[in-house]
């Protein structure tokens, strides 16, 4: 892993986060130009995304870090090591959950009719906000797969986006209808996305400068824990949201074959 850290391969999973997250300006377009928000849609695609970083975590990236950890400990102490970075990820996710206020579900398709326009603005920030916090460490986990494959960050990308989507439509939808203003939307939607590249910024700044197989074999295994918890506690309860329940349940098992049977093909 080490000698793949060419300037070359820091500047592509760079490229990759920052497409992740700016793929909130998908949403937000998408609001903008659909009457009504295919939900069906929606619960078939977090469930989807769900299913794809379950996968990887458990198929790709754990394994991953138990080779890379077995070149620094052995046996028994390589899988403690690797469980302890896997629920320590849990856990920093789980810890910026708790922080963030509850009452602004970055999921939530807001009923515009209900609340006046300053309230709906104020809603709007918010969530941008509320976003951008749960989005930085998914740039680091987006940020720390490109690193180590691009056949293992590319899935992850596309995960991310659809994530990310309906995100976008969240912010979006209460600005432009407060202030009128498409680009204002925009603007709000895609800035809580900018979020995901200054986590990968901040991979970069405080994780290459100490690079090992050890480290590695903890930011990879971290990762495995972020987009698990992430999976369980956010795609998984807004795909049901929608109430479309066997679409969330079908697009799980879809994501995990095409990652099971992608990975065997190529």
């Amino acid at each position: 892993m080490e000698t793949a850290l060419t300037t070359d391969a820091i500047l592509m999973a760079l490229l990759l986060t920052l497409i992740a997250g700016l793929s909130t300006g998908i949403g937000s377009l998408m609001a903008f130009f659909t009457k009504v928000t295919n939900t069906r849609f929606l619960s078939c695609a977090l469930g989807l995304s769900a299913g794809v970083m379950v996968y990887i975590s458990f198929m790709e990236l754990l394994p991953e870090a138990m080779e890379s950890m077995e070149a620094y400990a052995s046996g028994k102490t390589a899988m403690l090591y690797v469980l302890l970075a896997f629920f320590g990820g849990m856990g920093a996710i789980a810890l910026i959950d708790f922080i963030v206020p509850e009452d602004e579900n970055p999921h939530e398709l807001h009923n515009i009719k209900t609340a006046g326009n300053g309230k709906l603005k104020r809603t709007g920030f918010m969530l941008a906000v509320t976003i951008g916090i749960h989005n930085f460490p998914e740039g680091i986990a987006t940020f720390v797969s490109g690193l180590e494959s691009l056949d293992i960050a590319l899935p992850i990308v596309v995960a991310v986006a659809i994530h990310n989507i309906p995100e976008g439509i969240a912010v979006s939808v209460p600005v432009y209808h407060a202030t009128g203003s498409r680009k204002k939307a925009l603007w709000f939607s895609i800035a809580s996305g900018l979020a995901e590249p200054l986590g990968a910024l901040f991979a970069l700044a405080f994780l290459m400068p100490i690079w090992t197989p050890a480290v590695n074999a903890v930011c990879l295994a971290a990762v495995a824990g972020i987009m698990v918890f992430i999976s369980f506690d956010e795609l998984l309860p807004s795909s049901e949201e929608y109430g479309h329940h066997h679409y969330a349940i079908g697009g799980v098992i879809l994501g995990m074959a095409v990652m099971g049977f992608g990975l065997l093909l190529f």
